[in-house]
């Protein structure tokens, strides 16, 4: 490797725990708490559509399916962007990564104006959990909702928003890391750490999207 790309990404002197950087230490402790966090959300959900079943909507009548599935594709995009931005941090190719970190904030902030508008849309339809004006439930509810379970929105809008608010900030994570490249101030491990948030992200919306939408 050349000096200039030695002097672009100096070798971390993070302390190391049980031969692991203390950054990448504490995010694997974070997404382990984390995940515990979506875990249980999703386990609320699925008890009580367990609880419920009978009066339990069809997701496949109320939620833009083929809407999400597309969006969930350039989730996964983005995903494969920051493996690629990865590999230019060990190659010490700083154009490259800049372009690839560039890449993966694109996509997510596109699946999060993607799911701004499927909220918007799903709430103009009535999918939501009160009605603003005070109309009866009847004349407000999507039809598929209209004598089934309302916690399934509920419990909808908790798992997507949590997740959403991930996703948000991750970009603004990615953003940071971004800026810090362009200032030559960056590191392979802090590529890395960032990189494991945003896998774990794309990992757990790809739970979700599974278990409340396609199921």
């Amino acid at each position: 490797m050349s000096s200039v790309a030695l002097a672009a990404h100096p070798p971390s002197q993070e302390k190391e725990i049980l031969g692991v950087s203390s950054g990448k230490m504490a995010m694997w402790l974070f997404l382990g708490s984390d995940g515990m966090s979506f875990m249980g959300l999703i386990a609320a959900y699925v008890a009580l559509r367990i609880g419920n079943w009978g009066i339990w909507p069809d997701p496949t009548k109320v939620l833009a399916i083929d809407l999400t599935a597309i969006n969930t594709f350039i989730l996964i995009c983005s995903s494969v962007t920051m493996v690629k931005a990865f590999a230019a941090s060990q190659e010490g190719n700083v154009g490259k990564l800049k372009q690839w970190l560039f890449f993966t904030m694109l996509g997510g902030a596109i699946f999060l104006g993607v799911q701004v508008y499927e909220y918007s849309q799903l709430i103009h339809h009535g999918v939501k959990l009160w009605d603003s004006a005070g109309r009866p439930a009847a004349e407000w509810l999507h039809p598929a909702i209209q004598g089934h379970s309302t916690l399934f929105t509920a419990t909808f809008y908790a798992c997507t928003c949590f997740h959403g608010f991930h996703v948000l900030s991750g970009v603004v994570y990615l953003a940071f890391i971004l800026i810090g490249v362009m200032r030559g101030r960056w590191t392979v491990n802090r590529i890395e750490i960032v990189g494991l948030y945003w896998h774990f992200v794309d990992l757990v919306w790809i739970v979700i999207f599974t278990i409340i939408y396609l199921f």
